[in-house]
């Protein structure tokens, strides 16, 4: 039965491929290397089909260089639900990842699952209801990537999240969406700028999010495309900040913190790894929804809030471009809703 499933579910290597996804691409070294991505999710996925436990699957992930692991298990958790979905008799699998080997990369996890949850639409809400209170909302962020990764025609001329993600979750889904960008822009800094603004203005300081995740966790892209990157942010900056903040907490807890994403966390938050992980870790300490903000949101906006505050007390690419003081209670209030104003990094 696992070698059926298999031969059911699998799916070809090539849809990894820029030339299958007609991507976009300016360097066949950052395509190259963001193909490698796809092909170590596949790798994850299919070893996750086979059914043979995460023990299995993590004895062989440990075989893929650090750089590119956390891909494999994004694609096993991928698999892994898929399979509780068509096994729910013995639907453990997830949470048997989450507890053992898994469990470092509990980020890239949950995103997994977001995964399969786009392809295998059914009992959304329940699966959600079983994975971390906060970290649940990752998996549509996941969601997102996929429908951006798979149908990035319909998104990039500012095409609306699927119909059954609703409320808060679109913001979330947006997120995944920007993450899938970095893919299908070929980490071209400026056709992403390009894409990003033929959005509504208020889903842009999310895909922005997204951008910075994706930049500091998959990388790929050379230092001068990550500056001019964090050169044309403009007032969506403290977003951009949060997700390559994300990518370090990812990193830093898994234990694969490479140069690049060491570079481009400095390049996009003006922080090492270990500081912007801290702030993630220390900003999701005793969290609770607040007025129907989920905590998730909440978490987000404490995260730009600090990231803001340490501008001010130290040197990131150019001091003058930032502020003289703490953030200000204004600053507060656009973080958390997502309003703009002109940046002062910008004048």
């Amino acid at each position: 039965m696992p070698g059926l499933l298999k031969r059911l579910l699998s799916i070809s290597p090539e849809e990894a491929s820029f030339t299958r996804r007609k991507f976009h691409f300016v360097s066949d070294s950052t395509r190259r290397h963001l193909e490698r991505v796809g092909e170590t999710f596949l790798e994850g996925y299919h070893l996750a089909l086979c059914d043979r436990g995460s023990d299995s699957i993590a004895a062989e992930l440990q075989k893929v260089d650090p750089e590119f692991r956390g891909f494999g298990f994004e694609g096993a958790a991928m698999g892994l639900d898929i399979l509780d979905q068509l096994k729910p008799w013995k639907a453990c699998r997830i949470d048997d990842l989450l507890r053992k080997a898994g469990r470092p990369h509990m980020y890239m996890v949950h995103v997994g699952v977001g995964w399969s949850m786009a392809r295998w639409r059914a009992g959304i809400t329940r699966r959600l209801s079983r994975l971390d209170p906060l970290l649940r909302w990752l998996a549509l962020d996941g969601f997102g990537f996929h429908e951006g990764y798979f149908n990035w025609a319909h998104y990039v001329s500012g095409g609306s999240a699927s119909r059954i993600i609703d409320g808060y979750g679109k913001r979330v889904f947006d997120q995944g969406l920007g993450r899938s960008l970095w893919f299908v822009a070929g980490a071209d800094p400026d056709y992403i700028v390009s894409i990003i603004q033929r959005f509504h203005g208020t889903r842009r300081n999310d895909l922005w999010s997204g951008v910075g995740l994706a930049c500091t966790y998959a990388g790929g892209a050379e230092r001068g495309a990550v500056e001019a990157l964090r050169l044309a942010v403009g007032p969506s900056w403290a977003h951009l900040a949060q997700g390559a903040a994300f990518a370090a907490a990812a990193r830093h807890r898994a234990g694969n913190v490479n140069a690049k994403a060491e570079l481009n966390c400095r390049l996009l938050s003006g922080l090492s790894v270990q500081a912007a992980a801290e702030i993630c870790d220390r900003a999701s300490q005793n969290l609770e929804s607040d007025n129907g903000t989920p905590a998730y949101e909440i978490w987000r906006c404490l995260i730009r809030e600090r990231l803001m505050a340490s501008q001010c007390s130290e040197p990131v690419l150019r001091p003058h471009q930032f502020c003289a003081g703490r953030a200000s209670t204004q600053d507060r209030r656009l973080v958390c809703t997502g309003e703009t104003r002109p940046s002062p990094l910008n004048q």
